[in-house]
């Protein structure tokens, strides 16, 4: 399987992104520079964290209209698989591949920590290899991390099972408490309604490894790569 990590000028866990993935047996994994127009030949794309362009204006508002994500938003309606990780996320959320949008965290401070997660949707082509109910173990760095949505958009994603990952505690419990950013309904991570783009704030690439302290981002990775897994 080919995966296409994307690279903007800011990006900073590209790196963390392709030595995660080249981990795993089958993978091959390559940048692909946001100047490109083409994503030919692979078979998903990463949209990593860090600060594309400087984050000027709005995070992620200045990728939108960078060349590479008129071939991301080609690649999504064909229904090719997209994973957002952190500013990824956020990217995927001002292109419009994902409702809602991330903005100031609640205490209005950058937050660098380790999370709980609850798998709130096993089947799904980037989670079936955790369980119902699963807590998963990431960390998080962001500063534009709170999720918002209106109402209407919220009833949707819980009427659709589009959110996949809530913030909680280590017993899987959600509550304000367990909410690092202040995100509406703890959401740590939601997918399009068609169920091939996945944005995640929680950084899983920097849990693969038991050297940093937990392996529970391999989750994220095994759900991909199993071919089989539903949509």
């Amino acid at each position: 399987m080919r995966f296409a990590v994307i690279q903007f000028p800011g990006s900073n866990c590209d790196q963390d992104c392709l030595h995660a993935l080249r981990a795993f047996e089958g993978v091959e994994a390559g940048y692909v520079w946001h100047k490109e127009n083409s994503l030919a030949g692979c078979d998903a794309v990463v949209v990593p964290g860090g600060f594309s362009y400087g984050d000027y204006l709005r995070c992620g508002a200045i990728a939108r209209f960078s060349p590479i994500l008129g071939a991301v938003k080609e690649f999504a309606a064909n229904g090719g698989t997209v994973l957002g990780i952190c500013n990824g996320f956020q990217i995927l959320c001002e292109s419009g591949l994902l409702p809602g949008a991330l903005v100031r965290n609640r205490d209005l401070h950058f937050i660098c920590e380790t999370v709980h997660l609850r798998v709130e949707q096993p089947r799904t082509r980037f989670t079936n290899a955790a369980l119902t109910g699963a807590v998963l173990r990431l960390p998080i760095a962001h500063g534009e991390g709170c999720y918002f949505a209106d109402e209407p958009t919220l009833r949707d994603l819980e009427q659709h099972d589009q959110i996949l990952l809530r913030y909680c505690d280590e017993q899987g419990r959600t509550n304000d408490a367990a909410n690092p950013n202040g995100s509406r309904a703890n959401i740590a991570g939601i997918r399009n309604r068609a169920g091939n783009v996945f944005g995640l704030m929680p950084h899983p690439e920097r849990a693969c490894d038991p050297l940093l302290g937990s392996t529970d981002g391999r989750v994220i990775f095994e759900s991909i790569l199993d071919r089989q897994s539903p949509s």
